[in-house]
């Protein structure tokens, strides 16, 4: 096959979704399909590169920082991706197009299938599906419901990444079936580490954002002074000033180490040295974080929301609590801080559930045949 993927960001611009894309493209080449990559032009990346046999092409578009962008900059997206996308048909007409989110990609995707007739598969990550986050996104989905609908509704499959996703999605639009295709994690590049099990390091990954939950995070271990631990947030973001704040408000300064934005190979050291890992997130579809962390064999204390609650099974590699209640928080990680066995216990059950049901490889053959199905 011929596959056009498009998403705004792509690695080394973006989060999990560009993540989760460089994956699954780069192994749909390895079994045997071609795969163009359509995304935003970012600093001085290259406007068109190879990367293992993926090509990649960055489009006309504004985006200011590298892990987010706006409503404004996602619309610049439509407008540069879709002139380059009809510009490759010249050259390149794919079989199908492969849509990260619903907008802003789905939309140039549903402009190809219009005006030229190819089929289009969108994945629904998070924030194109109306009721996620809606503290920052509830005017946007507002906007944006009517022209969903009609993306959703053309497309040969809309597929969620986990359960909790699929039932948002489903109650915005019940007209249609959305299967589930789960993230997937990288099993050599996150191997399993060996850790120093005494005294506890606690890390979280992931944009300091108010989605994340660390304000939450940093109440409840303000309650746990008495037991010896460190935390470690490796992340950027705009709540970066407010948690230094909270921290010095709650003398949690020598405890509380802001490490900013990490490389993947930082990100793997992290990994290696920390033996609890803490997401306190409000939101997610399925977080790459959290299956990087269990693959490199650490226990997670989560919140129970979509993604968390399919990853961590309570009592076996970790504990779930409910969102936003950071006294079951405090009470959760409690155990986990004295006794250093229970870490190693869970943490040594955590890589066997991704290594069984979350490898890219798996993930990606999942995709190989509803991109099959949705040009036949």
């Amino acid at each position: 096959m011929k596959i056009l993927l498009i998403n705004s960001e792509y690695p080394p611009i973006g989060g999990g979704a560009g993540n989760a894309s460089e994956n699954i493209a780069r192994l749909l080449v390895q079994m045997g399909n071609e795969v163009l990559v359509l995304t935003s032009q970012f600093g001085n990346l290259p406007h068109d590169e190879v990367c293992s046999g993926v090509r990649i092409l960055r489009g006309p578009a504004f985006r200011q920082f590298s892990d987010r962008s706006t409503a404004m900059e996602q619309s610049s997206f439509i407008v540069g991706a879709s002139i380059r996308a009809f510009n490759l048909l010249r050259h390149f007409k794919p079989d199908v197009t492969f849509a990260f989110f619903g907008l802003p990609s789905g939309a140039v995707a549903w402009l190809l299938k219009i005006v030229s007739g190819i089929p289009y598969v969108v994945s629904l990550r998070g924030g194109d599906v109306p009721g996620f986050r809606p503290y920052d996104f509830w005017l946007y989905h507002k906007l944006a419901m009517p022209f969903l609908h009609v993306i959703w509704r053309n497309a040969s499959a809309v597929v969620a990444n986990s359960m909790g996703l699929r039932e948002l999605a489903m109650a915005f639009d019940s007209t249609i079936n959305i299967p589930i295709v789960p993230n997937g994690v990288d099993l050599e590049r996150f191997a399993l580490s060996r850790h120093d099990w005494i005294p506890p390091r606690i890390l979280s990954v992931g944009r300091v954002v108010y989605q994340k939950g660390y304000d939450l995070a940093l109440l409840a271990l303000a309650g746990l002074k008495d037991l010896e631990w460190e935390w470690r947030i490796a992340g950027d973001g705009p709540q970066l000033p407010g948690l230094h704040a909270m921290a010095q408000e709650h003398d949690l300064q020598g405890r509380v180490h802001f490490l900013g934005w990490q490389t993947a190979e930082q990100l793997k050291k992290q990994y290696a040295e920390a033996n609890l890992f803490l997401f306190p997130s409000r939101h997610e579809g399925m977080p790459n974080a959290m299956l990087e962390a269990m693959a490199s064999g650490l226990p997670v204390v989560a919140t129970r929301i979509a993604g968390n609650e399919e990853l961590v099974v309570n009592g076996e590699t970790g504990a779930l609590v409910p969102v936003e209640d950071v006294s079951a928080l405090r009470e959760a990680l409690r155990p986990f801080l004295r006794d250093a066995g229970m870490r190693e216990k869970m943490g040594s059950a955590a890589r066997p559930r991704v290594k069984q049901y979350y490898p890219w490889p798996r993930v990606a053959e999942e995709y190989q045949l509803i991109l099959e199905k949705a040009i036949k």
